[in-house]
């Protein structure tokens, strides 16, 4: 097989205050390389999130050393989520590998996936069948979150299924066209459709570094995810409107007839507190579920970007194609412009709506 006949894969990798990890993770992805050297090309995206150590500087000197790796500077943290977008935007792959870079997600695994692409599967996602440093609680959360997805959606997320993966560039590229911005990820690849299939993997503990998992913030995701994947939760305020309307005529009848039969009750003045405090209480919780919508409603309606990048190294840069599409979404509804079919494809997100620095260490 030439070179020229190569099929190329690329490798998006998000990292945040993972100084302590990217010299090795660079050393096994390039032994990973190596073992495909006749069969594949490959591209490394390291998306250096924001990160507050020298993340940046180690993975200029591991460019300056391998110029298969590329990297993107973001303007700031912009979570898992936004450097994992912007790491897609700028893939070129036939194929395209997703991992974190604290190595929980072993790259020695990428043979594996990379088979199960050869055999014809178009997302190819790890399966965690142990977690070794997460704690009791966090376990019980997990599984708690992917029995309540996978109730409430009509598209259910394997249990325990990683954001590690592998998806062919058909997959990747209809992500990439998806403009929402409050993204429950793998609920999104199960939407996208394909052939998949998982393979379970021990998550070995972080390589070095520390953990920057917050319980809290980590609910207020999760609470997002469930709800940017289904609008069930809205059907089910009429439904306990409904059982509570039943309810209360019910009761009132059962008083009615007490009345009639035994005479009128004592007073029953904490009967009345009891039942407004329950009644107030179920009115706030539904009142929140709500205001979670419309949250997102105007998170989306602004239409902010899911990242800005701040510089690159070794890859092309493109004008500002989200901005622009939505520029575009908008005249067309104003009436001024009609809106082209390719309007709707993301592209990668410079900083300051202006096209990015390129720049070569």
């Amino acid at each position: 097989m030439t070179a020229l006949a190569k099929r190329t894969i690329s490798v998006v990798v998000p990292a945040y205050n993972e100084g302590k990890c990217v010299d090795e993770l660079a050393r096994r992805l390039q032994a990973v390389f190596a073992s495909f050297a006749d069969r594949y090309a490959f591209e490394a995206i390291i998306v250096e999130n924001g990160s507050l150590d020298d993340t940046y500087e180690k993975l200029l000197a591991i460019r300056t050393n391998d110029a298969r790796f590329k990297v993107i500077r973001l303007q700031r943290n912009f979570d898992m989520e936004g450097g994992m977008c912007a790491g897609l935007a700028h893939a070129t792959g036939d194929a395209c590998v997703i991992m974190a870079g604290d190595l929980q997600d072993p790259p020695e695994m990428i043979p594996e996936f990379v088979a199960k692409w050869e055999a014809g599967y178009d997302n190819v996602y790890q399966i965690v069948t142990k977690r070794t440093d997460n704690s009791l609680f966090r376990r019980i959360a997990a599984q708690t979150f992917y029995w309540l997805i996978n109730k409430i959606s009509d598209r259910p997320v394997p249990i325990n299924a990683s954001d590690f993966r592998l998806v062919d560039r058909r997959l990747y590229e209809a992500f990439n066209a998806m403009p929402e911005r409050n993204r429950m990820v793998r609920a999104m690849w199960t939407w996208i459709g394909g052939r998949s299939i998982g393979i379970e993997h021990e998550r070995p503990p972080r390589f070095g570094g520390i953990s920057t998992f917050n319980s809290f913030r980590t609910a207020g995701f999760s609470v997002r995810g469930i709800l940017s994947s289904s609008y069930m939760p809205l059907k089910v305020i009429p439904v306990v409107g409904g059982a509570m309307g039943v309810a209360s005529f019910v009761a009132l009848g059962a008083f009615a007839i007490r009345a009639v039969v035994f005479g009128v009750p004592f007073a029953g003045f904490g009967t009345l507190v009891s039942l407004n405090l329950l009644l107030f209480g179920f009115l706030f919780v539904l009142l929140g579920l709500v205001s979670e919508y419309v949250g997102m409603i105007y998170e989306e309606v602004r239409a902010r970007p899911t990242y800005i990048v701040r510089d690159v190294h070794g890859l092309a840069t493109t004008v500002d194609g989200e901005q622009l599409a939505l520029a575009r979404r908008l005249l067309a509804l104003a009436g001024h412009v009609a809106t082209p079919p390719e309007a709707s494809i993301a592209q990668p997100i410079p900083a300051n709506g202006s096209a990015a620095r390129a720049s070569e260490p």
